[in-house]
């Protein structure tokens, strides 16, 4: 099994069911790791393998549509991301508001999604 990593990606977006983040956005720091067995791969030819720069353009779309769950976000990346590569076997998503909303918080708040196909 191989695994492909994007770790500590930082966006600005709008996600949130408070009228203020709509509007202001806030700093989300996203994890994504997708696993598919390499047996049958060439691992010197790019086009066998899951290629980092298009995970990252499937997030990077995702993450500029506003929607006010990090879950809906999370679901739909794991989705297009399985579209586009359907050898992947495993997807572990984890999304993280860095500045939540809470009085008095420090630290931050998230969601981790695995699948499984």
């Amino acid at each position: 099994m191989l695994s492909v990593h994007l770790l500590d990606l930082n966006f600005h977006a709008f996600h949130g069911l408070y009228k203020g983040e709509a509007l202001t956005g806030n700093t989300f720091q996203l994890n994504l790791t997708v696993s598919y067995k390499d047996d049958e791969i060439k691992t010197d030819d790019l086009k066998s393998i899951i290629n980092y720069e298009e995970l990252y353009d499937i997030v990077k779309k995702r993450m500029a549509i506003r929607s006010d769950l990090l879950e809906e976000v999370a679901e739909a990346i794991i989705l297009k991301v399985r579209h586009k590569f359907p050898v992947i076997e495993e997807i572990s998503l984890s999304i993280f508001k860095l500045n939540a909303p809470i009085e008095n918080f420090q630290g931050k708040v998230g969601i981790t999604m695995k699948r499984s196909f």
